[in-house]
């Protein structure tokens, strides 16, 4: 969760971010990942016999958590012996998911909230992470023949509203119930088209707290933008609340204040790497594998990870690597 910064010192550390961020948009998660798989030996990963030369194709989306995600399974599998092919960078959620049903990717890391609500049409997102993970595990091999590995990683990147600390004193904003303290021309939002269309996004949030998009939200009170300068804007004053996911270390970064969700609408977004049944009928130790990694992504942890590339502006791939190679797990 951020942390606020000191109201004498947010400005400047804004400002002193600001080249950086706007040099690399890239490192704002619009960054396109490329190909390159940075050189490792194995560690703690050791070669699997049954992965030796087996060709694994690894998606992820476009954002920069996915990319790291994305390439920490390239570098296992890489690690393991597999000949792997590294399709990260697909654009949105839909795209993500249709290339590894149609079979055109292996495997890719999901959250559990994105699968029970947007590819399960579930609209009851359950509130104890476990049991959500075992429910959206039980009906997506059921429906559609894709596994969830256990276990899913301990951190929750589930969506959230951002303000400045300027915002948050000067309207009392502590929680989403308090969007409707402000009069609606003061009501303004930055997110992203994706965030906008989601059963769990937008809409719903604003019904779940007494509101209506349209009435006593304008539609001309909402920006659409990328998820990756959100962040920029909400800091430079072009609407009172971004969307964000907690896990961005952005949020630390730029003093932003996210507001606490009291009635629960946002479902939980635990990770874990889904894969087609076929491949893991033919590739079993792929649990074991990513077992080795998935406990260690806690919520610490990937704020971190994130904080690399979006605030240093450090390399997807390199900061995957380093990490593994932190962790013991490859060389």
């Amino acid at each position: 969760m951020p942390r606020g910064t000191p109201p004498d010192t947010r400005g400047t550390l804004a400002a002193a971010l600001c080249p950086v961020l706007l040099l690399a948009l890239a490192a704002c998660g619009l960054k396109p990942a490329s190909a390159f798989i940075p050189a490792v030996e194995p560690g703690d990963i050791r070669p699997i016999a049954n992965l030796e030369g087996a060709r694994i194709r690894v998606t992820s989306k476009e954002f920069t958590e996915q990319l790291i995600l994305g390439k920490i399974a390239v570098l296992a599998l890489k690690a393991a012996g597999a000949d792997v092919v590294d399709h990260t960078n697909a654009q949105g959620s839909v795209t993500f998911r249709k290339s590894i049903t149609s079979g055109e990717n292996d495997l890719g890391w999901e959250y559990t909230g994105t699968g029970w609500i947007t590819y399960l049409g579930r609209e009851d997102p359950i509130v104890d992470p476990q049991k959500q993970f075992e429910a959206v595990r039980d009906l997506d091999l059921k429906k559609n023949h894709i596994v969830w590995l256990p276990p899913p990683a301990p951190f929750n990147n589930t969506y959230a509203m951002a303000v400045t600390a300027a915002s948050r004193n000067r309207y009392g904003l502590r929680d989403l119930a308090d969007i409707a303290r402000l009069p609606p021309g003061r009501r303004t939002f930055c997110v992203a088209p994706e965030f906008l269309a989601r059963n769990d996004g937008f809409r719903g949030m604003l019904t779940a707290y007494g509101l209506s998009y349209g009435s006593s939200v304008p539609a001309g009170n909402v920006r659409q933008m990328s998820e990756g300068v959100i962040y920029q804007a909400v800091t430079d004053g072009r609407c009172v609340f971004g969307e964000v996911t907690t896990t961005d270390g952005r949020i630390q970064a730029l003093g932003l204040s996210v507001l606490s969700d009291s009635r629960h609408f946002f479902p939980n977004y635990n990770p874990a790497v889904t894969v087609r049944e076929p491949v893991l009928r033919a590739h079993p130790e792929l649990t074991g594998l990513f077992a080795k990694i998935s406990p260690r992504l806690t919520t610490t942890v990937m704020r971190g990870l994130n904080s690399k590339v979006d605030v240093d502006g450090e390399d997807p791939a390199f900061v995957a690597r380093d990490w593994m190679r932190s962790q013991g797990l490859v060389r």
